[in-house]
């Protein structure tokens, strides 16, 4: 059986720790979308960390980090609030109830919210703000979605971030893992930011080199 062959019959799993509000993950979701594509049959778990809670930002000084470096736009309204702290608590929230509802729509969500946090300035803080994405993207959630504190479907993803960050021996996000069956590939995003589409050959050189 030729390498080929055992990729087309492997089982393909990729697991993204980001927050919403956070530039880096912004950046690093265009290489989500490249590995996407590239692996239609690949699951996603797209695993919202919750960092921010309303008690800080990223600031000013990452946004401008993240656009020398990275292919991606922030908008005015972002830019000239990007010092003021941001709370990613009801987008977890969202995310980890479309996780167990419609987890084929998750990707598409998350661009559709950071386009809408980081283009249009949309601070996604309450559930006025989440009208026009529930609406386009024909979802129902219920209304516990939007209490301020976490719920129990997203503190059950925290859980599971923490057994990932034990086996990649970090804790620091934005993080990409490939997982080959029982096997597993660490992306290190930095690498790939300027040119997003370049992470699908080094993803499968590496799958190559797997035993």
């Amino acid at each position: 059986m030729n390498n080929d062959t055992k990729l087309n019959k492997a089982q393909l799993a990729l697991y993204f720790i980001y927050d919403s509000h956070c530039p880096w993950s912004y950046a690093a979701t265009p290489l989500v979308n490249a590995l996407s594509d590239a692996f239609p049959k690949m699951q996603l778990h797209l695993l919202h960390c919750s960092h921010f809670d309303g008690s800080d930002s990223a600031g000013l000084d990452q946004v401008n980090a993240v656009k020398d470096l990275a292919k991606v736009k922030f908008g005015r309204d972002h830019i000239r609030y990007a010092n003021s702290p941001k709370d990613a608590t009801k987008v977890a929230n969202l995310m980890a109830w479309l996780e167990t509802k419609q987890p084929d729509k998750m990707l598409t969500v998350l661009n559709a919210i950071q386009k809408a946090h980081f283009v249009d300035g949309n601070p996604l803080t309450n559930k006025h703000d989440f009208s026009e994405l529930i609406t386009t993207h024909k979802l129902s959630p219920s209304n516990k979605i939007f209490r301020d504190g976490l719920i129990n479907d997203a503190e059950q993803i925290l859980a599971g971030i923490a057994e990932i960050y034990e086996v990649i021996g970090t804790t620091s996000f934005p993080a990409l893992l490939i997982t080959v069956d029982d096997q597993g590939i660490f992306i290190d995003h930095s690498k790939y930011l300027a040119a997003p589409e370049s992470v699908v050959e080094s993803v499968l050189q590496e799958m190559q080199n797997l035993d």
